[in-house]
C-alpha cells in the first residue's frame, strides 16, 4: 500500500518563470513525473506528484511562476502562495541566468512569516555562474536540474532540515504491549470496496508496532465479541456513525472513543482546544452561521454526516442555525462571519494544514471543533468519549459539566 499523502513530506518548489521548478522535481524524484516545456508558465495551478527521495516518501508541489503576468497570472500567484500551508519545506529556485530580485525576497518573506523551512536553490549553474552576497545569508545550494549537479546535496540538505512525519503518535501514548484493542469498524459505503478509510489502517498499525493487538468488528458484531472475551480490552476505537450503537454495547468500565477524535488529536496537537471549540454549541442562536469543513472530497451520500446529520443535531439544540460547507482543499478567507467551524478528523490533510486551519481560526476568533466531539456531545456521551484524555477532561469540567442542556 503507498503511503497516504497526508503522511508523506511535501516539498513546495517555488520561483520565477522558466527557473526550472518542473525541471527539479524530476530530477530530484529521479523520473520524469512533471512536465517540462521551454515556454513560461506550462505549470498553471499547483500540482502534487508523489515520489521518494532517500527512501522517505514525499509530495512534491510544483507551482505556478510568481512572476506570472496579466489578471490570470495574478490568479495563478495567488494560487501559488495559497499552497504555503500545505509546505513542509520550501525550495525557492532562483535562475543563474536572472538573478536573486524582489520576487524572491518577497516569497522568503513570506517563508518566515509562515514558519516554513526553506532552501535556496540556484539553478542552471551548467550554463551561468552567479554569486550574490545576501543569498549567502539563507542556507543554500548551487545546481543544475538539467545536468543532474549537486541533486544528492539538496537532498541531503532537505531530509536534514525536515520535520518528523511519523504517525506514531496516533495511539502510542494510549496503548502498551500485549494491550487489546478493539476497533468497531461499520463498512462505509463511501469507501471503495476491498479498503478501510486511513485512520482505521493508521490504527491497526500503529497497534501491531506497539507489539499489542486488536479485534475489528463491525457494530452489530461488537456485543458478541465482548461476550466472548476472556481479556478485558484496554479500550474500544468506534467510528463515530456508530457511537451511540458502541457506547451501548461497551462496559462501563472499557474506555471508549473514536477514529475521528483520535485523528482531530494527531492532527491538531490540541484536543482541548476543539473542546474549548464545542462549547460554542451552548451559545449559537437562530440566525447564526456555522461552517462544516470536509477534507475529502467524496460524493454527499443521503443521510451524509456533514451536510445532514451534524446540521439536524445542532437545530434541535440551537434553533434554525445556518451552515455553509467546503469540501477538499479549499477553506474560506473571511472567517468571522462565522459563530463556530466543525471540521472533519483531516485524515487527508497533512499535520501542518489541519494546524494552519486551528490557527486561521483563532486568529479570527471563531471557535472550530471536531465532528466526533459534535457526536458524541449531542448523544450525551462526550466525558466517556475523551476520559482517556486528561487534558481535554479538564476543559469538559470548565465548560460543560454544569450545561444543563448539555443531552
Amino acid at each position: 500500500m503507498q503511503t497516504p499523502r497526508a503522511l508523506r513530506l511535501h516539498i513546495g518548489i517555488f520561483g520565477r518563470r522558466n527557473a526550472g521548478k518542473s525541471t527539479l522535481i524530476n530530477a530530484l524524484a529521479g523520473k520524469e513525473i512533471a512536465i517540462v516545456s521551454e515556454v513560461a508558465g506550462t505549470t498553471t495551478d499547483p500540482v502534487f506528484f508523489d515520489a521518494e527521495i532517500g527512501n522517505i516518501p514525499v509530495t512534491f508541489i510544483d507551482t505556478a511562476g510568481i512572476d506570472d503576468i496579466g489578471e490570470l497570472g495574478k490568479l495563478r500567484t495567488d494560487r501559488t502562495l495559497d499552497t504555503l500551508n500545505k509546505v513542509d519545506v520550501a525550495l525557492l529556485i532562483v535562475d543563474a541566468t536572472k538573478g536573486f530580485e524582489n520576487y524572491e525576497r518577497n516569497l522568503i518573506k513570506l517563508f518566515k512569516e509562515s514558519r516554513i523551512k526553506f532552501i535556496v536553490v540556484i539553478n542552471k549553474i551548467d550554463i551561468a555562474d552567479y554569486n550574490n552576497e545576501e543569498i549567502k545569508k539563507y542556507r543554500h545550494v548551487k545546481i543544475s536540474a538539467k545536468e543532474g549537479i549537486n541533486i544528492d546535496k539538496l537532498i541531503d540538505m532537505i531530509l536534514r532540515i525536515s520535520p518528523d512525519i511519523d504517525d506514531s503518535q496516533f495511539l502510542d501514548d494510549l496503548i502498551k504491549p500485549k494491550d487489546l484493542a478493539i476497533l468497531n469498524i461499520p463498512i462505509d459505503l463511501g469507501a471503495p470496496k476491498g479498503r478501510l478509510i486511513y485512520p482505521q489502517v493508521q490504527a491497526i498499525r500503529n497497534i501491531l508496532d506497539r507489539g499489542a493487538s486488536c479485534i475489528v468488528v463491525k457494530e452489530r458484531e461488537l456485543k458478541w465479541v465482548f461476550d466472548g472475551l476472556k481479556k478485558k480490552p484496554e479500550m474500544v476505537i468506534t467510528d463515530s456513525h456508530t457511537f451511540t450503537r458502541a457506547a451501548a454495547d461497551t462496559p462501563e468500565d472499557v474506555p471508549l472513543t473514536s477514529f475521528s477524535i483520535l485523528e482531530a488529536r494527531f492532527k491538531t496537537g490540541n484536543l482541548p482546544e476543539l473542546i474549548r471549540g464545542l462549547s460554542q454549541i451552548k451559545k449559537l442562536k437562530p440566525g447564526d452561521r456555522v461552517l462544516v469543513a470536509e477534507a475529502c472530497t467524496h460524493h454527499p451520500s443521503p443521510d451524509d454526516i456533514g451536510r445532514v446529520k451534524i446540521p439536524r443535531w445542532i437545530r434541535n439544540i440551537a434553533g434554525d442555525v445556518k451552515f455553509d460547507h467546503v469540501m477538499g482543499g479549499s477553506f474560506p478567507s473571511g472567517l468571522s462571519k462565522y459563530k463556530l467551524i466543525i471540521h472533519c478528523g483531516a485524515c487527508t490533510l497533512t499535520r501542518r494544514h489541519m494546524r494552519y486551519r486551528l490557527n486561521k481560526a483563532l486568529n479570527n476568533g471563531v471557535p472550530i471543533t471536531n465532528y466526533g466531539l459534535v457526536i458524541a456531545f449531542v448523544h450525551g456521551i462526550l466525558p466517556r468519549a475523551i476520559e482517556m484524555f486528561p487534558d481535554a477532561m479538564k476543559i469538559w469540567k470548565e465548560f460543560f459539566e454544569d450545561y444543563e442542556g448539555n443531552p
